[in-house]
């Protein structure tokens, strides 16, 4: 029990360095870490200036893990993300040369930007953990994360996700703007000249492992997994649900990726929260996040204004705990 105390003062650690030089981004900083521990990519969006890129540097600063930031722009290559082969004018051969790609944080900054080919090159490292290079394939480390941010607001220039890709991250997190409180109190403290805190290290590879092994040991009962399930299905079958007018909206529900990623995000959020076993609270509090980014609307949606926000709320209205498979 010790040994676990230590590992949640470690998470408040982690909180606390982060704080120096982001204010107010708490549940952003959950969802990171969310997904560091469950072994799931986070795509981040929001319109520009809210520390979306800062807080992924801050946190890789606090992890003793290899960090690599990428920007993605339409002019980049493949090669530029995983590597070539280069000609050795010595030995005359072939040789690898591995891209940024390797490495354990991946920044996958404005991911938007980039052309298909380049996409598909990233899906292949977020599927498959590995990076194929000429002919031959190589794994990558452990823990290997891809945190993505991309802006809502300006379309010139960039190009809509593959849905494949989208659903390879297990969580679309919306990144608002800070309350008015908050908002004083970063203005005041960015704008001091002096303002360049230090960072310090809190998490090593085997403490981060560490409490993997604890996020899974997290318990989550038949009637809570039963109840996962059938968020998932009011998705595809909403009308089975009561969900009437939101059936004339939904184009495909989630994917089984949604089932698996929302099962894994509320043990972790459970770990957070110092209990070994998941409440319905974990559920309703991280499905908006898991489910967002998977629900495909139709063009009768976009024309009402209706976002898949409203519609995971409804879900959660209409579907009980404890439903029967």
């Amino acid at each position: 029990m010790e040994r676990k105390e230590y590992l949640y003062q470690k998470l408040t650690d982690i909180q606390t360095e982060i704080g120096k030089v982001v204010i107010g981004q708490e549940n952003l900083i959950n969802r990171l870490l969310i997904g560091l521990f469950t072994d799931g990519h986070i795509l981040l969006e929001g319109v520009p200036g809210l520390a979306k890129t800062k807080t992924i540097n801050s946190l890789a600063q606090v992890l003793d893990l290899g960090f690599q930031r990428i920007q993605f722009t339409p002019d980049l290559l493949p090669s530029d993300l995983v590597g070539t082969m280069i000609f050795n004018q010595k030995s005359g051969d072939f040789e690898v040369k591995k891209g940024p790609i390797f490495s354990n944080l991946i920044l996958a900054d404005e991911v938007n930007r980039a052309p298909a080919k380049v996409q598909s090159a990233l899906l292949e490292a977020m599927a498959e953990k590995q990076i194929t290079i000429g002919e031959e394939s190589f794994k990558l480390d452990k823990p290997f994360l891809v945190l993505a941010t991309q802006n809502p607001v300006e379309q010139e220039g960039t190009y809509p996700l593959p849905e494949a890709q989208v659903d390879r991250f297990m969580m679309k997190v919306y990144v608002d703007y800070l309350d008015k409180r908050k908002e004083l109190e970063m203005i005041q403290r960015v704008s001091n000249y002096d303002f360049n805190p230090k960072i310090n290290h809190v998490l090593n590879r085997s403490e981060i492992e560490e409490i993997k092994q604890y996020v899974n040991a997290v318990t989550i009962s038949e009637t809570l997994e039963k109840y996962i399930v059938e968020l998932v299905f009011a998705t595809r079958n909403p009308e089975e649900y009561g969900l009437k007018d939101e059936a004339r909206y939904i184009l495909f529900g989630v994917s089984p990726r949604a089932g698996i990623s929302l099962y894994k995000a509320v043990k972790a959020l459970a770990f957070f929260n110092k209990r070994d076993y998941v409440l319905p609270e974990d559920v309703k509090a991280l499905v908006g996040d898991v489910f967002n980014h998977r629900i495909i609307l139709n063009y009768e949606a976009e024309a009402d204004g209706i976002t898949t926000r409203q519609i995971i709320a409804s879900i959660l209205q209409k579907v009980a705990i404890g439903g029967q498979i």
